[in-house]
């Protein structure tokens, strides 16, 4: 009789066993994945735009924006204030406005020019993208998490003089959080 109970006791212990490294696999599998997918440095950053974010046109990160911006014939555009602006923007970005956003601001620059358009962290980009879509533009793509991403990363950034800076407009306090190197700057 014990010879049976200690059998049945292996065997569903051995079931545990596969069960728990089952579940151990899983959770190893998704973790990788999410990390994998994740399109910013951190976690938190990287949850709060996919939420925010409505993923409607086409995004690309900041690694392939800046591989993009060495070897490629490429516009970058700033959809953001020109107070932001003027504190710091990429290297030859285009300043195109949000509020008083305005296409003669693009005068020269064709309708298939691959454009890439930031903010601070891709909302309001995100906004002209599809504007400019609209408009007839076809080769467009929003930076997942813009200016504060790029900074974070440690590119370079220009003052409105073109002199290497490492000051952010960082919108404000709220937003600001999100930047988590370069010296914020708030109006």
């Amino acid at each position: 009789m014990f010879g049976k109970v200690r059998e049945a006791f292996n065997r569903y212990n051995t079931m545990n066993k596969v069960f728990l490294y089952f579940l151990f696999e899983l959770f190893c599998c998704t973790s990788i994945t999410c990390l994998a997918q994740r399109k910013v440095e951190t976690q938190a950053y990287d949850l709060m735009l996919q939420r925010l974010l409505k993923h409607d046109v086409k995004e690309c990160t900041v690694s392939q924006a800046d591989s993009l911006r060495r070897n490629k014939n490429v516009v970058f555009i700033d959809t953001r204030e020109q107070k932001e602006y003027t504190v710091s923007h990429l290297p030859n970005a285009v300043w195109v406005g949000y509020n008083d956003f305005d296409t003669n601001r693009l005068y020269g620059i064709s309708k298939d020019t691959e454009i890439i358009a930031y903010c601070s962290v891709g909302a309001r980009s995100e906004h002209i993208v599809r504007q400019l879509r609209a408009l007839g533009y076809s080769n467009l793509s929003n930076m997942y998490g813009s200016i504060f991403e790029w900074v974070n990363q440690g590119l370079p950034i220009v003052d409105q003089y073109g002199n290497p800076t490492n000051k952010v407009h960082a919108y404000n306090k709220v937003w600001g959080i999100w930047l988590i190197k370069g010296e914020k700057v708030y109006d």
